[in-house]
């Protein structure tokens, strides 16, 4: 059994949510956490929890998806603080131009005020912008997460976990130019989430069709190979580390 620790099931992207649930289930793929990444998302999440009481809900505002943000929306993440197991997908992104920094960082420290008010985990989104991203969670040393989709070095690497973050791994670790691999082999999986990203970053030997959960075994099998673990053991570590940071 494995969490995906980091997806986006919304309707926009999968035609039939039951036929994919029902699909990630049967191979073991029990529980996901769904990120919003801006006030309509957010909102579906929470409907979709509703009805799928095994995906849990994660609201944020990503820092790619802040053209209709007003800060009056964070108040859509303090009134359902009780209902969600973390505050993502939130953080930097300097990778698109233009982008405006300051606004994402301010946007960034917000969200992280209210994970540490409401004693919440975080999910961060950073790219291109590892320098920032550390100067930031260093100002808010209660509050702990994940650092989605990590491709970094093992010196960035090991910085975030000393900090107390987890690392997401995803599809990129199976993609034959990544160097991702280097990384894992130096970490602990005490220190590693699986993620998917889905509909994004499908791993191979799926790669270039839409990606979904029950994709995480790919994931857990390139780890399992670097590492030398069982799937067994790999699924034993990893949702402990699941549990250690969300109440799910």
């Amino acid at each position: 059994m494995f969490t995906d620790t980091h997806c986006h099931i919304y309707k926009e992207y999968y035609e039939d949510i039951d036929k994919l649930i029902e699909a990630s289930n049967a191979k073991g793929i029990k529980k996901m956490i769904n990120n919003g990444v801006d006030f309509k998302s957010n909102n579906e999440v929470l409907e979709i929890h509703k009805k799928y009481q095994n995906i849990y809900p994660a609201l944020g505002f990503q820092p790619q998806n802040l053209e209709t943000f007003e800060e009056k929306q964070l108040s859509q993440i303090e009134i359902n603080a009780q209902k969600i197991v973390a505050i993502g997908e939130i953080g930097l992104d300097y990778y698109y131009e233009p982008y405006d920094k300051e606004l994402q960082k301010k946007v960034f420290e917000k969200q992280m005020i209210l994970a540490e008010k409401y004693n919440l985990p975080v999910i961060i989104h950073s790219r291109k912008a590892t320098e920032d991203t550390i100067e930031i969670i260093k100002k808010y040393p209660s509050v702990k997460g994940v650092i989605h989709s990590f491709s970094g070095s093992l010196e960035t690497a090991n910085i975030y976990i000393k900090l107390g973050y987890k690392l997401g791994i995803n599809g990129v670790l199976t993609f034959k130019n990544s160097n991702l691999y280097k990384v894992i082999e130096k970490i602990p999986i005490e220190s590693i989430l699986l993620e998917t990203d889905s509909p994004y970053l499908t791993p191979e030997p799926h790669r270039g069709e839409k990606n979904n959960p029950s994709n995480i075994i790919f994931i857990a099998k390139k780890i399992c190979e670097i590492k030398s673990v069982s799937l067994e053991e790999l699924s034993k570590i990893t949702e402990k580390n699941v549990n250690e940071l969300f109440d799910i």
